[in-house]
């Protein structure tokens, strides 16, 4: 049974390059780093909610089609203030891949743009559903 997202694997082409963007731009940490003889790997993580990572993935020497098999979908973020957001991480460099955040299916609001291995990320912001109160 799944308890849990444990981690989303990124293909990156710059491990160096992936680590930093990751680390600046969004205050990840790195858990652990290492290779083999084909690929070199880092485990990224929030302090917030460390029990989810982001593996980094690249090849030393490609061998076989795993790195064909698509760098991701997509990673998506969680953010409180769209607005604020967009101003943040366009002052950090980001271009977004639309002028304006786009309508979820929930009602809230998203935005995407690449990282640095081309790999497509999304800013969301959830609404926020204040419950009525029962004593009323």
């Amino acid at each position: 049974m799944i308890k849990k997202v444990e981690h989303v694997a990124i293909i990156v082409k710059d491990m160096d390059q992936a680590i930093e963007y990751y680390s600046d731009m969004f205050d990840f940490k790195v858990r652990l780093r290492g290779s083999s003889k084909t690929k070199e790997m880092a485990f990224l993580f929030l302090d917030e909610q460390p029990s989810v990572e982001i593996e980094l993935i690249r090849d030393i020497n490609p061998m076989s089609d795993y790195n064909k098999s698509g760098i991701v979908n997509h990673l998506a973020f969680t953010v409180e203030n769209m607005n604020e957001a967009i101003n943040h991480y366009k002052k950090k460099g980001i271009e977004f891949l639309s002028p304006e955040p786009q309508p979820t299916l929930e009602g809230g609001r998203m935005i995407l743009f690449r990282g640095p291995s081309d790999e497509p990320l999304q800013l969301v912001e959830r609404v926020v559903v204040i419950a009525e109160n029962p004593l009323a």
